[in-house]
């Protein structure tokens, strides 16, 4: 998942002559994940894609550890991240793992003087703040704040903003990353009780058919490190393609809860899945409509997995002292749920403006050093009922 797409200029066949209109060739690419036994498109180029021209230097970016096994729930204060020009320089490492690492970035500027490709992961852009345009070898996306872009790994792309101002929360998997196959049929469409269906996902639009040849820097992200590679020509000189894998759009916004009489379990939030996490919206809706219900969460022992929360915008019912660009962390091995008088204080209500972004990884999390810069030490002891915590 997603579904079959198709852009531009391509042959009746795959595999066959597609000639220019000189008489010379196109060059056929096949773009997929998992060996051929995964999602892949075709696309059709210009130039050949295979025409490395210079690799300079590489450079680390693999995150320093500082808490290698942690049994602590943690706030983190993203807003505290500082603005960073570079698109890529701006992007911290908080949280990781063997299978994601989740980054908080604020960039200032688009991707002017280079393309990025990430050779390791499927990225999951979410769009706190800002605007602008994905453009990507298999076609642009406009977004806007509340969108998921997924990029899968090996896509090529530069990002536009419309401004300085842009925070982005960013999964980074090693696994790719899909649509939740409980809400998918044998043939892959979202059946009639998924929270969203394929309307709200939005494809690339248009090309940018570059035929040209130069030196064009190529920042290829593979196992930890940065890689300087040079093309003889433009990386943006598809002409066509069809297929599976594409990059696409998903608002947050146009997620439909799904909600009833008592509370409703966390899966109900989900949006993306891979075998080692999960991916959950949490967005404006009416409560629990039992007479007697209680709106707030009940306590979880999350024995499986570690929780993060990202809060994007609203009031967060179950917590105290929560703001905008903060993360939670609630590891595995203890239990979490709602802070002191967060249940006393639902009952009765009837309907929520929160925003958030969930991930459940299924191993634990390594908390970072530039998540220990915006961490707060006490938040594991909020929990407590007496005045001297």
């Amino acid at each position: 998942m997603p579904f079959y797409h198709k852009l531009g200029k391509i042959p009746h066949k795959r595999h066959t002559i597609f000639k220019k209109p000189d008489g010379s060739l196109y060059y056929e690419q096949v773009f997929g994940t998992i060996g051929f036994d995964g999602m892949s498109s075709i696309s059709y180029h210009e130039q050949r894609p295979t025409q490395v021209k210079e690799v300079r230097k590489s450079y680390s970016v693999k995150p320093v550890i500082s808490k290698v096994n942690n049994l602590k729930s943690y706030r983190l204060k993203g807003f505290q991240v500082q603005p960073t020009r570079d698109y890529l320089g701006s992007r911290k490492v908080i949280l990781t793992n063997s299978d994601v690492d989740i980054i908080l970035a604020a960039p200032q500027k688009s991707t002017d003087n280079y393309f990025y490709k990430n050779a390791d992961s499927d990225e999951l852009l979410f769009i706190h703040r800002g605007s602008g345009k994905l453009r990507t070898h298999l076609g642009n996306l406009d977004f806007k704040y509340g969108d998921y872009l997924l990029i899968p790994r090996g896509t090529i792309y530069k990002i536009d903003f419309d401004t300085e101002d842009n925070r982005l929360f960013i999964v980074e998997s090693r696994r790719p990353i899909y649509t939740p196959k409980r809400y998918r049929n044998w043939f892959g469409q979202l059946l009639e009780h998924s929270p969203f269906c394929e309307r709200d996902l939005r494809q690339p639009y248009e090309l940018e058919t570059n035929n040209e040849k130069g030196d064009f820097l190529i920042k290829i992200k593979k196992q930890g490190e940065i890689f300087d590679t040079v093309y003889a020509t433009h990386p943006f000189d598809v002409v066509g393609y069809d297929g599976y894998n594409y990059p696409y759009a998903f608002s947050i916004h146009d997620f439909e809860p799904i909600t009833g009489r008592i509370h409703q379990p966390p899966p109900v939030h989900q949006t993306f899945e891979t075998d080692a996490f999960v991916v959950c919206s949490f967005c404006p809706r009416k409560y629990d409509y039992h007479p007697e219900s209680i709106p707030a969460p009940y306590s979880h022992s999350n024995i499986d997995s570690d929780e993060v929360l990202y809060y994007v915008d609203g009031d967060f019912m179950s917590r105290n002292d929560i703001e905008s660009g903060h993360i939670s962390l609630h590891p595995a091995g203890i239990p979490h749920g709602p802070h002191p008088g967060a249940v006393e204080r639902s009952i009765g209500k009837t309907e929520t403006e929160e925003l958030a972004v969930m991930v459940d990884t299924f191993k634990p999390l390594q908390l970072t050093e530039d998540a220990m810069a915006i961490a707060d030490e006490t938040y594991y002891r909020s929990w407590l009922e007496d005045e001297d915590k």
